[in-house]
Formats: C-alpha cells, structure tokens, sequence
C-alpha cells in the first residue's frame, strides 16, 4: 500500500514537472528585440532583400522584432555578443573558437551538408588558364585568404601550407609567398575579385564559392578552377551570446531550426549555405585547435 502510494506520489511529481516545462516553452521569448548579425562573407549591398526576408520569418516564429545586420568584420560580431548588443552570430568555425574561449557565446547551430556531414572543404582557386599544377607552385606570387579570421579562407589552408613544410618556424605566409604578396580580404568574394583582376594568382576560400551558384555570377566562376582542396573544415556557425536566459536559447535554437522546413529552405540557403543542426560543440571545433594555433603565430609578425 505505501510501496503503492510512493509510486503515485513519484508519477504525480513527474507530471507536475512535465506541465512545468511545457509551460515554460509556451512562454514567449523574454527579449523585447532579437539581433542577428551575418557573416559579411559577400557583398553586404546584394542582402539586403534576404535581410528582410529573415527577419519577417524569424519575427513571425518569436513573436518579436528582428533586426538582422552585416558588420564588416568579424571583431564587430564578437563585440556585440559581448556587449549584449548582438544576440546570434554567424560565425566561421575559428571565430567560434575565438568567441567561446572568452565565454562570450556558444554554439547554438551549425551547418549540416546533404552527406550527413558538418565539415567541407577548403579551395585554392585560380583562373581557368594558369599554368599552377599545386600551390607549392606559387612560391614568391601573390595571393589573396578571404580573410585574417576565415576558417577556409585562411586558418586551414596555412595549415596545409605548414604541413607540407612550406613555412617557416613562424608560420609567415609572406616567407613562402614573398613580402607583399600575402593579401586578407573580408569575406570570399573580395579574394577571388584579386584572382579575376590580376592582383593574385590564387585566392583561399570555401569549396563551395566556386562550385555553387551563391556568391559568384556564371560568369566569374566559368573564368576559375581548383588548384587545390584541403581540410576537414569545420561548418560555420550560429553563435548565441552567453547572457541570454537558456529558455530564450532553446526558442531561438527551434525558430531557426524552422528554416528547415518545407518553404523556407531557400532562404536558408541564401543565407547559410546548409541546412542547420545541432552538433556537439567540443567535437565541432576539435579539428581547428592545431590550425588557429599556427594562424595566431602568423599573425604576430
């Protein structure tokens, strides 16, 4: 009878609890204002239509006003986020790193590819007509990283540089490229226009700014091809700001995760490339650890 009654007491707390946490997800979001700040990784001009769409939709799924902004860098992001003036970021993996070693942000999303997977490639690319066979080729010419912070357009593909013992002890680029011929972009596009106007030979950047139709016109892509790929590269991101309340997190996790949903899934992609997911953090970022090491030395010259 009291075995019994303990049980009923147990099932009855279970419940109350239960009802308690659906209550809590049928709250609305505690944010008056929700701030979302993007990669500025094309031309910040062409967003401004996919801009607005975001915030409709992400407006519509929180009951809220939604601001969506495009800094020109990436150190404006990571201010925000700790400021609190900027509630999510889409980040590149490295600057994730960077982010949640100071506790400013974690990783709320991450982008997921058709194969299940949450890493891609990172491309040398040239022009169509250039004699390069690899990148060990381009010893002493110019060439452009997307960008000082860019996980594809930079952090990775010094590693490779490294490992294939193309650098120095310091990690210079300019020591294997020569003095002057190491440019930094901000964002893949500015890189490959360097490639397409002549300024250099080859440009770091993201697999899929040359084989998909998202940041480049038919044109400029017919006019360039792979030298190269290396990597496991990381997803990009979408970063949340440490302050915010976790039942705020977990509403703004599932409104974005509505993208995926049937009729939203081309903005998504305009925007994020992918389909978003939620991923283990710590094994996300394992693989950059070695390659922002190695970008950090670099840069110290």
């Amino acid at each position: 009878m009291v075995r019994r009654l303990s049980l009923h007491l147990l099932s009855l707390c279970l419940l109350i609890a239960l009802a308690g946490v659906s209550a809590r997800a049928a709250e609305p979001l505690s944010l008056a204002k929700v701030v979302i700040a993007l990669k500025p990784d094309k031309n910040p001009d062409l967003m401004q239509q996919e801009k607005k769409a975001l915030e409709a939709f992400l407006s519509a799924q929180l009951g809220r006003p939604v601001e969506t902004i495009v800094p020109l860098s990436s150190a404006v992001i990571f201010e925000g986020l700790a400021n609190g003036t900027i509630d999510l970021g889409y980040l590149s993996a490295t600057d994730m790193l960077n982010v949640r070693d100071k506790n400013v942000a974690s990783i709320l999303l991450a982008g997921e590819f058709p194969d299940g997977k949450t890493s891609y490639e990172s491309y040398w690319v040239v022009k169509k007509e250039a004699p390069y066979q690899s990148i060990a080729d381009l010893r002493g010419r110019p060439v452009a990283f997307a960008s000082k912070t860019s996980t594809s357009g930079f952090v990775l593909p010094l590693l490779d540089l490294s490992r294939r013992g193309l650098l120095g002890a310091n990690a210079d680029p300019e020591g294997f490229f020569g003095r002057g011929n190491v440019f930094y972009g901000v964002g893949y596009v500015s890189a490959i226009e360097r490639v397409l106007a002549g300024e250099a030979e080859a440009a770091a950047v993201s697999y899929y700014v040359l084989d998909l139709d998202k940041h480049l016109s038919e044109a400029q892509r017919a006019q360039l091809r792979r030298l190269q790929a290396q990597g496991p590269v990381p997803s990009h991101v979408i970063a949340v700001r440490a302050s915010i309340a976790p039942g705020d997190v977990e509403r703004l996790r599932a409104a974005l995760l509505a993208l995926n949903a049937p009729g939203a899934t081309e903005l998504r992609d305009k925007l994020f490339t992918t389909k978003l997911a939620p991923v283990d953090a710590e094994a996300h970022l394992a693989p950059l650890a070695e390659g922002l090491a190695l970008a950090r030395r670099a840069l110290r010259q």
